[in-house]
């Protein structure tokens, strides 16, 4: 794994991943190398499922399809999307998967820094994207969430716990 990729690896498991209860049911959808999902069940996670458009996920298909994969509305504590959303516009399908108190968990490239990321991932220090980044957002105007906590890392990664409150 390229040396900035495994340095991100370590804080997102800190930071986003073991503060989540044992017990809780989680989705993350672009499981990609699976390593969050080993992570999880390796130590103690009960609830995890994995999604990604291509296996070796548990679910694959997309996550804008939820309806036609057999999930169910309101029905995860938590949502997990690390490098996903600069992939595709998928805030409404997490944000109806979500139980009310539910979080979406998620990284992605600040959009005026992603040259940086590439001319990283050029050099072999990050990892090389999948697909073309052509969903980059401001985390803080994500729509449909009102309850958001977002941060930057490093000045080129954008952080963000969304909830979902009941009152929306």
């Amino acid at each position: 794994m390229p040396f900035l990729s495994n340095i991100a690896q370590n804080k997102k498991i800190r930071f986003f991943l073991d503060p989540i209860p044992k017990d809780a049911r989680v989705l993350e959808i672009g499981s990609g190398s699976g390593w969050v999902g080993d992570y999880m069940k390796a130590n103690g996670w009960t609830g995890y499922t994995g999604m990604d458009i291509v296996p070796p996920a548990e679910i694959v298909g997309d996550i804008n399809q939820w309806q036609s994969l057999g999930l169910e509305a309101a029905s995860f504590d938590y949502i997990i999307a690390f490098e996903v959303v600069e992939h595709v516009d998928c805030f409404q399908a997490c944000y109806d998967l979500l139980k009310e108190g539910g979080q979406l968990l998620m990284t992605t490239p600040v959009p005026s820094m992603d040259w940086v990321m590439k001319m990283l991932e050029s050099v072999g220090l990050n990892q090389k994207r999948t697909s073309p980044h052509d969903f980059l957002v401001n985390l803080r105007t994500v729509p449909v969430f009102e309850d958001k906590q977002v941060r930057k890392v490093a000045g080129l990664s954008q952080w963000g716990i969304f909830t979902k409150r009941s009152d929306q």
